[in-house]
């Protein structure tokens, strides 16, 4: 019997040139769909049906939008273009050995790992492990960039589109495995921009991408504990904003700045974050506004303003129902109705509001995925929080134990922060069998 070969199969001589490997080693499949349509002429009608994606998210990945996070769906993609697993981090496919296109020793062990054993943890792995990748590929017209050169006006854009990719390493691994990379990033552009020639809007536009990278890497910094850098980061990339007229980014600095504050002073933060919707103003983007928004709802939250906080998330509401068309910078393109729901939650839970922060939390997180481990445990860990408010010690002690569990293995120093001070107020309930079982697990 002959194997089965989709018509979607992609040729050898494609795979191996530079565009497509850098699009496939940063899981960037929006480009690989694009390029495959026009110069094979592969149509998104049968990309879709061979890797079980509907065909409007097709067009939408194609043309920049949105992402592939989900280890079934990289595993159906590689399944249907054919796409050899080493290129992405996985396994060899069923596929290579009876097409002896690559033995299945080729795998690294974490792949195999990823494909054998399944679950969120081992998943997690998987990306780990391809992150490397990804970083391992870099645009040929960086690499022959050197001191005092002239750049030209492509070259911002490249790295933006760059960091946009790595940007979704942060949707399945912590700031700790993360903010060398990150980092990385930030420091070759600060580089670039000290060491070359460029025009004004070169200029501009550089200092845009800096900014950006900078609050990716101090985002980083953060999840992973160390708030010095974070702070530093965040700053720098304010002056890097304000110098390149990016209103939206210097507003999101300063925001990124309040999150940070309000762990300290309450006041500063609630400062910051009125500081960041003011700068950036009512001209950014939608996605932006709703984005400063409910992060100045949550500085209204930690400071016990409960009328400011219904306030902000309203105008956030109000922001992301504000349909322009215009597109949407990818640093804020995550900001969805889910996310609104569970700010909305997390305010309530802090505002110790239970019988509002409950049913929109317990909402929002069933359409979650539990890939975004690091996240989902840090939501659950405010649901947890106000069932204890509410008196309903089970339930709390359940969620609890959800979240240790999808916590377990993140380099992030965030989510069993969180879960402490909920830990310590289920110690007072000890004496129940659910309580006693989550403490122990928590202990080891």
């Amino acid at each position: 019997m002959t194997e089965y070969r989709p018509p979607t199969a992609l040729p050898g001589v494609f795979l191996n040139r530079e565009d497509v490997k850098i699009a496939v080693a940063a899981h960037d499949f929006g480009t690989v769909f694009r390029l495959a349509r026009s110069e094979l002429g592969i149509s998104y009608s049968k990309i879709a049906a061979e890797c079980d994606i509907k065909p409007e998210r097709v067009g939408l990945l194609a043309r920049g939008r949105g992402n592939i996070t989900s280890f079934e769906k990289v595993a159906r993609i590689s399944d249907a273009l054919r796409i050899p697993g080493r290129l992405l981090g996985l396994a060899a496919r069923d596929w290579e050995t009876n097409e002896s296109s690559c033995p299945a020793s080729c795998a690294s062990p974490d792949a195999n790992t990823a494909t054998s054993e399944g679950g969120t943890v081992k998943r997690r792995h998987f990306f780990r492990a391809t992150a490397g990748a990804g970083m391992a590929v870099g645009f040929s017209d960086l690499d022959r960039i050197v001191v005092g050169q002239q750049i030209g006006h492509s070259i911002p854009s490249q790295l933006r589109r760059r960091t946009t990719r790595l940007r979704r390493l942060d949707d399945v691994l912590g700031g700790g495995d993360t903010y060398r990379i990150y980092l990385g990033e930030y420091q070759a552009t600060k580089r670039m921009a000290r060491e070359c020639d460029y025009s004004e809007r070169t200029g501009r536009e550089l200092l845009s991408v800096l900014a950006e990278q900078a609050q990716q890497a101090g985002w980083a910094a953060f999840d992973g504990g160390k708030h010095a850098d974070a702070s530093g980061l965040y700053e720098e990339s304010y002056r890097a904003a304000t110098e390149a007229g990016d209103k939206a980014l210097a507003g999101n600095a300063l925001a990124f700045l309040a999150y940070q504050k309000s762990n300290g002073s309450r006041e500063a933060g609630v400062e910051f974050a009125i500081r960041s919707c003011r700068t950036a103003g009512t001209g950014a983007p939608r996605g932006v506004r709703a984005l400063l928004h409910e992060r100045l709802a949550w500085a209204h939250a930690l400071a016990g303003q409960p009328r400011e906080t219904a306030e902000a998330l309203d105008a956030a509401e109000a922001a992301l129902n504000d349909d322009d068309g215009e597109p949407q910078p990818d640093w804020a393109a995550w900001v969805d109705q889910t996310e609104i729901k569970i700010m909305t939650g997390r305010c309530w839970a802090e505002l110790r509001r239970p019988l509002r922060a409950v049913p929109v939390l317990e909402e929002a997180l069933r359409e979650y995925d539990d890939t975004h481990a690091r996240d989902k445990s840090l939501y659950l860990s405010w649901l947890a929080d106000s069932y204890l408010n509410a008196g309903e010690i089970e339930q709390s002690a359940a969620v609890t134990g959800r979240a240790l569990d999808l916590c377990a293995g993140v380099a992030s120093v965030r989510p069993r922060a969180r879960l402490a001070p909920v830990l310590a107020r289920l110690g007072e309930h000890r004496d129940l069998s659910t309580v006693a079982d989550v403490l122990e697990r928590a202990r080891s």
